[in-house]
């Protein structure tokens, strides 16, 4: 895999823009030295279809900008890349911020809906903007491995919570409690629609890496991680459905939409559920296109007011 030496796509606050630097990310976690070669391009690099050094890079770039110390995920579960999640955090400071005098805000509550065991939007976002998280998550092992890092690491529980949610059909019911404000809410939902579906889209990103089929995957992922019945579209639109009832504690709603095509069917279910502004953030990382949705049901007025009561 060869790293541009700039990665313009990404945002422009994104510290992950420029091509890894090796040597200062191995002074910052050492053992990952023994996963960087030279490859095919002549370049340094790890083997991204190792699960274990894609691991190692993840620990080495989150100790190294985040100052995260300790950072380990049990085997199987979404080791997510570092840069693109970043990305998201960034693209939501700037729409928060278009509510916020167009200054960056810092201090702010968010709601990260299937944390995982990686924890990964709640650390960057504490870490670049101090913002405080509530994770939500369905798994117990996912959400005891997610304690442990925040156990781990002094301070962050400081401005990182977790909430188990006990019903696996419901998103925000169980988790927002009475009076609670959110000035966001964050997701990444499950992509895929079956375990077969999800088998086939691994297999494909196999292929693509060139190996052989029974390969171990770099990038892991249990059910609740990877699927859930009728993919991503059921889960935004049972989203929306629920947000309604939250209308006046959330800011704005959020979700990353891999599926482009989900977009008109989701625009239309906002409209029925009476979101007074929708805004689609695209977003593009390498020869990936990302994108996230955005609703809220309150004015521009009531969301200025919102983010100034911090």
């Amino acid at each position: 895999m060869k790293n541009s030496a700039e990665k313009h796509s990404l945002h422009p606050r994104n510290r992950h823009r420029g091509r890894y630097d090796f040597p200062a990310l191995i002074a910052s976690h050492p053992p990952l030295a023994a996963c960087v070669a030279v490859n095919q391009y002549g370049d340094e690099s790890v083997d991204f279809a190792d699960p274990a050094a894609v691991r190692t890079l993840n620990q080495a770039l989150l100790k190294h900008f985040y100052q995260i110390e300790q950072w380990t995920i049990p085997d199987g579960f979404l080791c997510p890349p570092v840069p693109g999640r970043a990305d998201y955090i960034h693209h939501l400071a700037d729409l928060l911020a278009e509510d916020n005098q167009g200054r960056l805000p810092q201090d702010l509550t968010v709601l990260d809906i299937g944390c995982g065991a990686n924890c990964i939007y709640p650390l960057i976002g504490y870490r670049e903007y101090g913002w405080r998280f509530t994770g939500s998550e369905v798994n117990e092992e996912a959400m005891r491995a997610a304690n442990a890092i925040i156990a781990a690491n002094p301070g962050l529980n400081r401005g990182i919570r977790l909430r188990r949610q006990k019903d696996p059909q419901a998103i925000f019911q169980g988790i927002i409690h009475k009076n609670e404000q959110y000035h966001a809410v964050i997701c990444n939902p499950p992509f895929h629609a079956s375990a077969s579906e999800a088998r086939q889209g691994s297999q494909r990103k196999v292929r693509n890496l060139g190996l052989d089929k029974n390969a171990p995957l770099n990038f892991g992922g249990q059910q609740d991680e990877l699927w859930c019945e009728g993919g991503e579209k059921a889960f935004i639109s049972r989203m929306i459905t629920e947000s309604i009832t939250f209308a006046r504690q959330c800011v704005w709603f959020t979700s990353l939409v891999s599926r482009k095509e989900n977009l008109p069917e989701l625009w239309r279910a906002l409209e029925e559920a009476g979101a007074v502004v929708v805004r689609t953030v695209n977003m593009a990382q390498g020869q990936k296109q990302s994108r996230f949705i955005a609703w809220s049901f309150m004015d521009k007025p009531a969301r200025e007011r919102q983010l100034g009561r911090r």
